[in-house]
């Protein structure tokens, strides 16, 4: 009917997300180019393990569905339930759709609103630049720099954080 408005759903994420197709996204060298999971050669023993870790912890993982139902990604959630902070991440097997600003937008929706978290933190390659872009999009400011953090292409690059406090929210 004309509509492409792009719409996403989080999940809890479950076994049935672990398919071929998804282990594919985390072993492919250029969509993991930013992320520290381009060290590992990912199975489905490693998937499932990853998955069962969240399992009796406070900290939330979520696949990403699109307007079709299908598993484009996930979004995680580290959460210090005493200090009321969570550090967010994602990964988004189709890239430039829109997918992982939605997502990175529900997740801030879900702690802030029904976790009660009061801050949330998030972290990046310097040269990750659409990662950074989903940060500032979505509010989140810069809050310092990990000199030399990591070694990419044999260079050195620096990680920058990036966070956003629930007031933050609701003062706009």
């Amino acid at each position: 009917m004309g509509n492409n408005k792009i719409i996403i759903d989080l999940v809890p994420f479950s076994q049935e997300f672990i398919t071929n197709q998804y282990i594919g996204w985390l072993n492919n060298k250029e969509l993991m180019k930013f992320s520290e999971q381009r060290h590992n050669d990912h199975t489905q023993k490693s998937c499932t393990d990853y998955y069962l870790s969240f399992e009796n912890s406070d900290n939330l993982l979520y696949a990403i569905l699109n307007n079709d139902k299908e598993h484009v990604g996930n979004v995680n959630a580290y959460v210090d339930p005493i200090n009321q902070v969570a550090d967010i991440g994602i990964i988004v097997g189709e890239t430039r759709c829109g997918y992982g600003y939605l997502a990175w937008k529900e997740m801030m929706r879900i702690l802030f609103s029904e976790k009660r978290i009061r801050k949330i933190t998030a972290g990046a390659m310097e040269i990750n630049k659409p990662m950074i872009k989903v940060f500032i999009k979505s509010g989140m400011k810069y809050e310092y720099k990990k000199r030399k953090n990591f070694i990419h292409n044999n260079q050195f690059i620096d990680l920058v954080g990036y966070s956003i406090f629930n007031s933050d929210i609701l003062e706009n």
